[in-house]
């Protein structure tokens, strides 16, 4: 009988060394596991007055809600490689979701948490983007194509998420969008046409007016979109990578004012 306790229980810690091995991310979801059973508890006991004065509990309340999908690259290595950083604590970074190359899909944060991908960023009146949004990133090195396997699977990801959360189509954006000047992600690769033909993101007409009105203020439109204009140049960048990708200059031809007119109008 005690030969064969022992005997399970040698099984047993074998299976769990085989786990551990099998798993290198073992040691890294006991720590989410660990955060996330801490941060409930935060939120059993931080509403309450510590004193019990007028307190009144309502009844009409739920979790934040995200609004927002931002869409980065990684520009890193490999999927491997940003998995690492996104597990690293001195890196302070995050997101929801990692997409590889091979279209692999990696979900690191539960959607009602707030992951640290956005940085300094405003997307219309919103300065803390990342309260409001889902961070997805995609294994790439910055200047290279999207794999048709990866978008594949970012469109999978994308329609679980609008369904699940009611995001409106004109939210689905990129980190460059909400940061222009400091970043330039996702790349000029990015299809953000067939996203928008599938219902994530906003995309420009086929057919454009002749010419835009005398009165229309480009810049003025730009910030109704939501770009943060305070550099106009970096706003005109931004707003070039996602619209047009061709040409980055930062100044806006006639061809692309007739774009932002377009789009400006879907977005009033």
């Amino acid at each position: 009988m005690r030969f064969k306790s022992t005997l399970l229980i040698f099984a047993g810690l074998i299976f769990t060394l085989a786990s551990c091995s099998s798993n290198p991310y073992g040691p890294t979801n006991k720590v989410y596991k660990k955060q996330t059973k801490e941060l409930s508890k935060v939120i059993r006991t931080k509403p309450i007055n510590p004193s019990g004065e007028n307190f009144v509990g309502t009844t009409n309340f739920g979790l934040r809600k995200p609004n927002y999908v931002i869409i980065h690259h990684t520009e890193q290595k490999s999927t491997e490689q940003t998995l690492k950083t996104f597990t690293l604590p001195r890196t302070q970074v995050s997101a929801h979701y990692v997409i590889g190359r091979d279209g692999a899909v990696y979900q690191m944060l539960h959607d009602l948490l707030r992951a640290w991908h956005g940085g300094a960023a405003k997307w219309g009146n919103l300065t803390d983007i990342n309260s409001a949004s889902i961070g997805i990133e995609l294994d790439n090195n910055g200047l290279e194509p999207f794999s048709e396997t990866q978008i594949n699977s970012l469109l999978k990801v994308l329609t679980k998420l609008k369904k699940s959360h009611g995001i409106p189509a004109a939210n689905f954006i990129g980190h460059s969008d909400i940061a222009p000047g400091r970043k330039v992600d996702p790349n000029i690769n990015f299809p953000w046409k067939t996203l928008a033909e599938k219902g994530f993101g906003l995309w420009q007409d086929s057919i454009l007016v002749d010419s835009v009105p005398e009165s229309f203020k480009h810049l003025e439109a730009l910030r109704i979109i939501g770009y943060d204009i305070k550099n106009p140049v970096n706003a005109q960048k931004s707003f070039q990578l996602h619209f047009v990708q061709k040409d980055i200059t930062g100044v806006l031809n006639e061809e692309e004012k007739k774009i932002l007119f377009n789009l400006y109008k879907k977005y009033l």
